[in-house]
């Protein structure tokens, strides 16, 4: 398998550079504030997103200031989307450590969220860019609906292979979309090279998704969160829909059944972890995540062959063999 730091080797100046540009930030004059922000960006993940925004800015020409501008716009909405997740998941733990609402309480967690996104569109505003402003903007709505409709479906258990695309295409497709768009946005002044790019984001971030939803069924919860959590929060992702759509109608009440009612309970989750890998939800998942990965592939393949193509081709592959 590839490994990241070979995919980021054509970028490697961009990635340098953007460390003090997002560092920059995420800086405040209110002391509480200010203490919470580096909290923040001493536990940032593999900033997956800018290296996206970078790649597809290096396929459609030169980088330069507005790529850095678009990274540190796309990361700033992802950061504060973290935030705000981890507040209605009352969620205490992120990354291997304590979340901010753990360590701040709710209140402030959602204020840090806000000020966050509020640095993005200012920086975004200042510099006249109203077209990053655009994608930044519906990449917020579309996060929003996601997460609404994701908790509307969880309360009624009445969902289908259509509307968990749709959630799956809002709440996390969306903001990898647009990390490709912007970037195409920042070196071109091609108006259809942002929609091909962002075409081939949301594809990419469906196979994202699907790669995190394998990863629940999975005998370690290796990205920080609990085995099962997807059915202590009442969320059928594909592995659980699967099995679902291939239930006879009483076994299929019976499990909706012990969702609604016994989802906290440890041996109910084991029971449900263990049907969907026997009865093939994860591979089922694995082959759709697959297909959404080979379709930004094969639309990639359309761009003339460089340094950048390779490590976007590459990246691909990395999101959905990564082990965390």
């Amino acid at each position: 398998m590839t490994t990241i730091k070979k995919i980021k080797s054509p970028i490697e100046q961009e990635l340098k550079d953007f460390e003090p540009y997002f560092k920059k930030s995420l800086q405040s004059d209110i002391p509480l504030l200010g203490t919470i922000l580096k909290f923040l960006y001493r536990t940032k993940g593999k900033q997956i997103r800018p290296i996206f925004v970078f790649l597809s800015a290096s396929l459609h020409g030169r980088t330069n200031e507005f790529s850095q501008l678009a990274a540190c716009s796309v990361e700033l909405l992802h950061t504060a989307t973290l935030v705000h997740d981890d507040v209605v998941d009352e969620s205490y733990e992120r990354r291997g450590a304590f979340s901010l609402n753990a360590l701040w309480r709710n209140k402030l967690a959602v204020l840090v969220g806000d000020f966050i996104l509020a640095r993005g569109l200012l920086l975004q505003l200042e510099n006249k860019k109203y077209n990053f402003l655009h994608l930044i903007s519906k990449a917020v709505q579309d996060m929003s609906e996601g997460e609404i409709l994701q908790m509307k479906k969880s309360r009624k258990l009445d969902i289908d292979d259509e509307t968990y695309f749709e959630i799956i295409r809002k709440k996390t497709a969306s903001l990898i979309a647009t990390s490709m768009a912007i970037g195409a946005a920042s070196t071109s002044d091609d108006p259809e090279l942002p929609k091909k790019m962002y075409k081939i984001g949301q594809d990419a971030g469906i196979a994202f998704q699907i790669k995190d939803d394998i990863f629940d069924y999975q005998a370690k919860g290796i990205l920080g969160k609990p085995t099962g959590n997807d059915i202590k929060e009442k969320k059928i992702t594909l592995p659980l829909l699967y099995v679902l759509n291939n239930s006879k109608a009483s076994e299929r009440k019976r499990i909706l059944r012990l969702i609604k009612r016994k989802n906290k309970n440890a041996e109910v989750v084991k029971e449900l972890i263990n049907l969907v890998i026997d009865r093939g939800g994860l591979d089922y998942a694995a082959l759709k995540m697959t297909e959404f990965k080979d379709k930004a592939v094969k639309a990639l393949m359309e761009f003339d062959d460089c340094e950048a193509r390779t490590s976007l081709i590459e990246l691909m592959d990395y999101i959905t063999t990564r082990k965390k």
